[in-house]
């Protein structure tokens, strides 16, 4: 399969110019990349301005999901929408939302990990329901958002369901650089999975981003890794095959005592 990321700037407080830029981005990464699907970075319609997000966020998944099916059925690929500030009745949860490529919503994630160093747990709600697995063009896949990397137990249960792929969405800052690239390389490596991940760059109200998106293979293997500072796509091909060659030749699960632990 075939990806491309968006390691996007992302202008903050202002969803209809941030929509704009993933349109004109869609369409260039398509004519020029062609891939099956395309991945967009957390809080890609806002950005972390919190205290403006509750006449920011969109109500009740609206206007990204209609924004994303209409993007996926105008250039037949599948989107792991990044995520965004959504609003349900009196709460606002940080939201992913994953397109086929006939323009359906087949997953829908609600951040279960909220970030205490950027004082998102005065803003947000966090997600209550299980990370589930979700199937893009037959290869099973999961997600989970920024912070969440760092909860072990996450990637693990994704990795039982089945899960080949797993797609973190983030914003996380240059403070804490070293371990973006660490935890994913540890992810990949402990659930023999590749692991996609798509950050943004740029700075705000005294943060700044650490860029570094990237696509590791399910030996640990950096495939493909973004700039610190630059706007720019990642495309690469993954064999999803490789996953069952690794898992067999180091046979984790199947060494596993669960009871035990």
């Amino acid at each position: 399969m075939k990806f491309s990321i968006y390691q996007m700037n992302i202008i903050p407080g202002d969803p209809k110019q941030n929509r704009s830029k993933v349109k004109k981005w869609t369409q260039e990464v398509v004519q020029n990349d062609r891939p099956d699907t395309i991945v967009l970075p957390e809080m890609w319609t806002t950005s972390y301005t919190l205290t403006h997000l509750n006449g920011l966020a969109d109500e009740a998944g609206e206007p990204t999901k209609s924004f994303l099916s209409e993007l996926a059925i105008e250039h037949k690929i599948n989107i792991i929408g990044g995520s965004v500030a959504n609003k349900v009745e009196d709460k606002i949860y940080n939201s992913s939302f994953v397109f086929n490529s006939k323009g359906e919503l087949i997953y829908e994630y609600n951040k279960i990990h909220l970030v205490p160093m950027l004082g998102e747990p005065l803003y947000l709600t966090g997600g209550t329901k299980r990370v589930e697995t979700f199937e893009l063009d037959g290869v099973k896949m999961g997600l989970i958002i920024c912070y969440d990397l760092r909860f072990p137990e996450l990637a693990r249960a994704l990795a039982l369901g089945g899960a080949q792929v797993l797609f973190v969405v983030a914003e996380w800052p240059t403070a804490r650089r070293y371990h973006w690239k660490i935890l994913q390389i540890a992810r990949a490596i402990e659930n023999q999975m590749y692991v996609i991940s798509s950050n943004n760059i740029g700075s705000l109200d005294g943060v700044e981003y650490a860029g570094k998106s990237m696509m590791i293979d399910p030996w640990g293997e950096v495939l493909y890794q973004g700039s610190e500072n630059n706007e720019e796509t990642l495309t690469g091909v993954l064999n999803v095959e490789r996953v069952s060659e690794v898992r067999k030749e180091v046979p984790i699960f199947e060494s596993r005592v669960p009871n035990l632990y």
